[in-house]
């Protein structure tokens, strides 16, 4: 448990082993029973026919809840299933309390159709400062984390972005077609450009990992739901990379953002694809 006079950085030092054991033990436990295995009655619709969950999801998130909170006492979650459940929940991203961000299983349309492109997203913030971040594939078994000023991490092994290729097409991952309206469809036009290549998103939390390992140059996404943004906008960030809103400033997880916004593999990058969809570039 924290001490009553250790800081959140302390409890990061001494506990960032258990929080990672924890993401794992969940996904051992309650998620690749399931991969490949759900039944028609495991599997229900949220918003509509894209929007699934199913009860890896639900069952995943009870699960990090209960540890996170033990390992944390006095921290609180927002999670995907639990503000559904209950909107008002997403206050808590703007309280004192430090608050753990959770999407069970990122990437649910790809865990249903037996695909193995989804992952586990948990990130720690205060007062809207992202603070540790841990992005699990459980069935590529792949652990990225961050912590604040302290660098990005793939099995170990440091993470730099760098510099987008000169002279190449930027490749852009952007808001999926099924999840997007009319309205953010248009918003979203700037990026189809010259020198740009991009392409509908898979699960957030994994483009997020290929824009900090240098495998994609941007994101362009129209929500700002803080489960699917927190954890990897700071491994990006602890990779070299940068995020801008439509006005140019960063991307708060409390919310209020000029959308659509961006993420990249570093500042130039940002601006460009920041420019493309202000329609200034």
């Amino acid at each position: 448990m924290i001490e009553d006079t250790e800081t959140i950085d302390e409890f990061l030092a001494r506990r960032s082993a258990d929080v990672e054991e924890a993401v794992r033990k969940a996904a051992a436990a309650e998620i690749m029973p399931r991969f490949r295995q759900l039944g028609a009655h495991e599997i229900d619709q949220k918003s509509g026919p894209h929007d699934l969950v199913t009860d890896a999801d639900r069952e995943a998130e009870r699960y990090l809840t209960e540890a996170l909170t033990r390992l944390l006492p006095g921290s609180v979650v927002v999670g995907e299933e639990a503000v559904h459940a209950d909107p008002a929940t997403y206050e808590a991203i703007r309280g004192d309390a430090p608050v753990w961000i959770v999407d069970p299983v990122d990437g649910t349309r790809q865990f249903v159709h037996g695909d193995d492109g989804f992952c586990t997203l948990v990130a720690l913030a205060r007062h809207g400062v992202l603070l540790a971040s841990w992005t699990y594939a459980p069935a590529r078994d792949q652990l990225a984390t961050a912590v604040r000023g302290r660098g990005a991490f793939l099995d170990g092994e440091r993470l730099l972005a760098g510099p987008a290729a000169a002279g190449s097409p930027l490749r852009i991952a952007t808001s999926h077609p099924d999840y997007t309206t009319d309205e953010q469809k248009r918003a979203l036009l700037g990026v189809w450009a010259a020198g740009t290549a991009p392409r509908a998103c898979g699960s957030a939390g994994l483009e997020y990992l290929a824009l900090a390992r240098g495998e994609l140059d941007a994101i362009a996404f129209s929500w700002e739901a803080a489960w699917d943004h927190a954890a990897g906008l700071l491994l990006v960030e602890e990779a070299g990379g940068a995020h801008l809103t439509l006005t140019g400033e960063p991307f708060r997880v409390t919310g209020g953002n000029t959308l659509p916004f961006t993420a990249a593999r570093d500042a130039a990058t940002a601006r460009t694809v920041r420019d493309l969809l202000a329609g200034t570039a």
